[in-house]
Parts: C-alpha cells; sequence; structure tokens
C-alpha cells in the first residue's frame, strides 16, 4: 500500500498544479465548459498514471488483470454506443502498445478484447453489464483494481480527450471495483 500511497500524493500533486494554472484555459468548443478546462490536467493524470502503470508491470500479470483491462477497454470504446472500425483498429493498437499490457501474448488480448466489443455492439446493455461482470473479477486484489481503472483512463485519454460518456463509463467501473472515482479524478 505505501507505494499506492505516494503514487496517488503524486497525482494529487500533479492536480493540484494544474489547477493553479487554469485561469488562463478555456472550455473546449462544444465539449462544456468544466470539461475543456480540465483538459490539461487530465493529460498530466494520463502520462502520471502511464508511469504508474510502468512501474507496477511486474505484478500484474494475472489473467484476471488481463481480462478485466480488455473489458475495460471495449468499454471505454464502446463509450458512446457505438464503435467504428477505425475506433476498433486505434483502440487495438493502443492496447497492443501498452507496455504494461505487452505481458500478454497480443492474440489474448485481441480476442478478449473482440469478444466484449461484439457482445458491446449486439446489444449493449447486455455487453457493458457482462464487461463489468470480467472487471468485478479484479476487485480481490487491491492494486489490480486501481490498474485496471488507469488502465481505462491511459487508454481514454489516449486521443486528449474524455468524453462525458468515457468518464461515465469509468465511473461505473469504479463502483463495480469499489473504488472511489474522486480517487483518479473522475
Amino acid at each position: 500500500m505505501a507505494l499506492f500511497d505516494r503514487l496517488k500524493d503524486q497525482a494529487k500533486n500533479l492536480q493540484q498544479q494544474a489547477q493553479g494554472g487554469r485561469g488562463t484555459t478555456t472550455g473546449g468548443a462544444g465539449h462544456g465548459g468544466s470539461h475543456g478546462s480540465r483538459g490539461g490536467s487530465r493529460a498530466q493524470l494520463v502520462g502520471v498514471l502511464k508511469t504508474q502503470l510502468g512501474s507496477l508491470k511486474t505484478e500484474l500479470k494475472s489473467g484476471a488483470y488481463r481480462d478485466a483491462s480488455m473489458a475495460m477497454c471495449a468499454l471505454v470504446a464502446a463509450a458512446d454506443g457505438h464503435v467504428d472500425a477505425a475506433e476498433i483498429q486505434q483502440m487495438e493498437s493502443l492496447i497492443l502498445g501498452n507496455d504494461v499490457l505487452q505481458n500478454f501474448p497480443p492474440e489474448q488480448l485481441r480476442t478478449r478484447f473482440h469478444k466484449h466489443v461484439d457482445q458491446l455492439t449486439r446489444n449493449f446493455p447486455q455487453g457493458k453489464a457482462e464487461a463489468l461482470q470480467e472487471i468485478a473479477k479484479a476487485a480481490k486484489k487491491p492494486t489490480e483494481a486501481r490498474a485496471v481503472i488507469q488502465t481505462g483512463i491511459v487508454i481514454a485519454g489516449a486521443d486528449g480527450h474524455f468524453s462525458q460518456a468515457e468518464q461515465s463509463i469509468l465511473r461505473e467501473a469504479c463502483a463495480t471495483l469499489n473504488l472511489q472515482p474522486a480517487e483518479f479524478q473522475l
């Protein structure tokens, strides 16, 4: 737990630094002022979380983490209710390029990701429920549970934009894992 506390403090310090520089930032066009004004702190958060995940790489080798992360990535991809081929390809590229997820064979990641995307595309409410059940399996190990959320945030933030739908999915995943969304600035 000491490592996590230290990482949490780093994220909190970054958030405080970002809040100090918010006065000159304007809301993103068409995305709402509060979302746009946090763009800088979100980008910094993604960077910090990516570093934190990298430092935990040797601990994140379980099948539960792999499966929950792929369910999380599929939920992020389908957060707005649909997924197109370009989005799937981009998400797959992000997954396969993720340092921590390289602990697993690429074909295992692809298979699990596509299984969830197919379920979400066919019947979003049912696919979402199944993905959240998969995510819930990581709740037994707090480090893995937090890493699943961190992975989701890193993947969602890779394009520099957090949609309200992505934030909502991430908050639901936090609830599934008995984690506080505020811990991740959600």
